[in-house]
């Protein structure tokens, strides 16, 4: 039998452990940046003649670097861990320093950016405001992180030259080609010129988009249990047996479902678009039932029981507000801004503990299934868990007292009064401990 040019096996999960740590330090570090602007930001609602102090670092200059830092560090990061897990041929005597690269590249791209927000470059488009010089950096850092993918992908081919292409491997080719595409399409979305589809009555997204990016997500989601290598239940029952299978049939139905529908700018007034946007309802059970085919770590029980809360929050929340009247009533307010935390700081926080804490495992599975949440009560006083769900809750708070002055009358934001002042500084509170709570992860993980 040939031998692999590498390392032994047994230095194959130090590597795969070390970069995974390397990834939890990037991830908290840009949660733990763009929530001291969060704050900051806050601070300058609440006390407006900060503005005239910092300028021309001002308000608006700092919305795009929390907003982004939020997005494409502390959403992102875990994912691209999550990719080198996949990809990383942790044989390789430089496999660590390899991931470590491609962390640096994603993270280096966006502290540029950062430093270009700050000067006045931005196109204005939400979320995608690479543009001059900046532009090309993200895209070029996806290519260093791809062409170390495509290294390791080569290394982990079959050794032996009359090797048959395994499926593991025509898997690997494939994932490649679509991810080259990702810097492709991701330069030219950043263009000027190119926008998405609107709503006509309501001037947000269409239900097709809302539908589609959603579906996205539930794709990668719904993969992380095989991406981040956790076993299946060796126990029987119903959810081992049928969850996986379920999730699959009910993911092919709903891409067909979205091919079927209108993707240009349809009104959220007719029907289809509603029905279609209302199905994201049936995926709280199916995924549960998904994730508790498998066996996850003791540590990561109370993260994804706050997942699954605060998805249930955020689909009820999401559907109602794309429906006539809730729209309208929600369109560029504190309530819709509500609605894009719960997303953000709830859902997509508590998935990513999850992925970071599995990223970082250094020994094999010890844990319980999902259902035995006996231990996630137990463990859910910890400091950075309860103080991040303390500040949660009171951002929330905040949020909806200003959405309800905005409601009743909205020159009170614009003229001031102690009843917007009240909310304005309860949401720099809550701003205070959310990065209280990100500190707190951000020196654990350089703990050994």
């Amino acid at each position: 039998m040939p031998t692999h040019p590498f390392t032994a096996p047994s230095a194959a999960c130090t590597a795969l452990t070390e970069v995974g740590r390397s990834t939890s330090r990037h991830a908290f570090a840009w949660l733990a940046i763009a929530n001291a602007v969060g704050l900051l930001m806050a601070l300058l609602l609440a006390w407006p003649g900060l503005n005239d102090l910092l300028a021309p670092l001002t308000y608006g200059r700092w919305t795009s670097v929390h907003l982004n830092g939020q997005l494409y560090g502390w959403c992102t990061v875990p994912l691209v861990g999550v990719v080198l897990r996949v990809f990383l041929d942790a044989r390789h005597p430089h496999a660590a320093r390899h991931g470590n690269i491609g962390l640096a590249a994603w993270s280096l791209a966006l502290a540029a950016g950062s430093l270009s927000w700050l000067a006045g470059h931005s196109s204005g488009k939400l979320f995608m405001e690479w543009t001059g010089w900046m532009r090309p950096a993200l895209p070029a850092a996806m290519l260093v992180l791809w062409t170390i993918l495509a290294a390791h992908a080569w290394w982990r081919r079959p050794l032996r030259a009359s090797a048959a292409l395994t499926g593991r491997t025509l898997l690997a080719g494939s994932a490649l080609a679509a991810i080259l595409v990702v810097p492709v399409v991701f330069f030219w979305a950043a263009g000027s010129t190119v926008y998405p589809a609107v709503n006509p009555d309501s001037g947000g997204a269409t239900g097709a988009a809302l539908l589609g990016s959603t579906l996205g997500i539930l794709t990668l989601y719904g993969a992380l249990p095989v991406l981040l290598g956790r076993p299946r239940r060796a126990a029987g029952g119903w959810a081992r047996a049928y969850g996986p299978r379920l999730y699959v049939a009910a993911l092919v139905a709903s891409w067909l479902l979205y091919a079927g529908l209108r993707h240009g700018a349809v009104s959220h007034h007719r029907l289809a678009p509603q029905a279609a946007l209302g199905t994201l309802l049936v995926w709280i059970p199916l995924t549960w039932l998904h994730f508790e085919a498998y066996v996850w770590p003791m540590a990561v029980r109370r993260w994804l029981i706050s997942a699954f809360i605060c998805w249930t929050l955020l689909v009820v929340d999401g559907w109602l507000t794309f429906l006539p009247g809730f729209s309208e009533a929600l369109k560029f307010t504190h309530g819709l801004v509500a609605h894009a935390h719960l997303a953000m700081a709830g859902f997509i926080t508590a998935v990513n503990h999850v992925v970071l804490r599995c990223l970082s495992l250094s020994t094999g599975p010890d844990e319980a299934p999902i259902r035995a949440a006996g231990g996630a009560v137990r463990s859910m006083a910890t400091p950075g868990f309860a103080l991040w769900h303390a500040g949660l809750v009171l951002h929330f708070i905040a949020l909806i007292g200003l959405f309800t002055v905005e409601r009743s009358d909205a020159s009170a934001l614009f003229l001031g009064s102690a009843e917007v002042e009240g909310w304005l500084w309860l949401r720099a509170a809550s701003g205070g401990v959310l990065l209280a709570a990100s500190v707190i992860w951000l020196r654990n993980a350089f703990r050994p």
